[in-house]
């Protein structure tokens, strides 16, 4: 099979053929840049009111999002907030399956990744034109997901979770450090990914704040991403969750936008090779001014 690499001139920094890359399916992308994923939500529940929109506008939604800096654009069919209720397969497919069709119709060189538990999803949406699954079933995958990842050779997020939104607030005791846990965990399912023939470059992992996480372990695993990262290429997605309110005083998910954007920076400073943001120009512009303060020393 023949890969390509994405190359990209982003201002956020120049990528180029001798990097290290994350192989999605037919395309390698390049991790020497930061990689912001947008998300993309087709469902009526999400837990950010203001990503509640149907697929029409979720196609424009994303399109602005990769005019304003997104690298892959994260289309979900089912809210994983705590509590929610399960979505069927076929209906995730109802929902996201004319997102992912109407973004290839677009034409442009757009990176897609679907957000779901479902391997029937992840193989549909695949055929649609997506690149990667983003598994949030992470470390507990639905029968057949790591078969077909393997024999796809898609992107995937291994994002770490306990149970399903409807039990893993009831989850969060890890009898200790919950860091060492979710690094043994991580490194566990990753190591019995590619024993089933995927490529560990297929791999970003994802610590998986919030899920089955008290925010105080959720802030620790930010502070964790340079320990995190020796398991390999990081994904943070901490974009407008609990643990940023109970910290800032912001109850609602619309309060968080700039503690949303703070995580994000942390994140990357810390060796993430990518953020998932509902924010995307905001993000987009303050890892502008992160990378351009790199360059003049390394004390960021």
């Amino acid at each position: 099979m023949l890969y390509f690499l994405v190359i990209k001139e982003m201002s956020r920094g120049h990528t180029d053929v001798s990097t290290a890359y994350w192989k999605c399916g037919k395309k390698a992308v390049a991790l020497n840049s930061p990689l912001i994923m947008g998300i993309v939500n087709v469902t009526p529940d999400s837990f950010h009111a203001a990503s509640r929109v149907s697929a029409e506008e979720a196609v424009e939604r994303a399109l602005r999002m990769a005019d304003d800096g997104a690298d892959i654009l994260d289309v979900g069919g089912e809210s994983t907030r705590p509590g929610a209720e399960p979505v069927s397969a076929d209906e995730e497919l109802r929902r996201v399956i004319p997102v992912i069709e109407g973004l290839r119709r677009a034409g442009r060189d757009l990176l897609i990744s679907v957000d779901t538990r479902h391997t029937a999803v992840a193989r549909e949406a695949f055929a649609a034109g997506a690149d990667i699954v983003n598994d949030v079933s992470g470390c507990e995958p639905d029968a057949g997901m790591w078969e077909f990842v393997a024999a796809s050779g898609a992107g995937y997020v291994l994002m770490h979770a306990r149970g399903n939104p409807q039990t893993m607030d009831g989850l969060t005791d890890y009898g200790g450090d919950a860091v060492e846990a979710v690094l043994a965990a991580l490194a566990d399912c990753a190591d019995r990914l590619v024993a089933l023939g995927a490529d560990r470059r297929q791999i970003l992992f994802d610590p998986g704040l919030g899920f089955a996480k008290t925010s105080a372990d959720s802030l620790r695993l930010l502070a964790a991403v340079p320990r995190l990262t020796a398991l390999g290429p990081t994904l943070i997605a901490a974009s407008r969750k609990r643990f940023l309110g109970a910290l800032t005083g912001h109850p609602e998910a619309a309060g968080r936008g700039a503690a949303s954007v703070a995580a994000a920076l942390c994140a990357v400073a810390g060796g993430a090779v990518a953020v998932r943001v509902h924010d995307v120009r905001e993000t987009a512009d303050a890892l502008k001014v992160l990378v351009a303060v790199r360059k003049e020393g390394p004390h960021v």
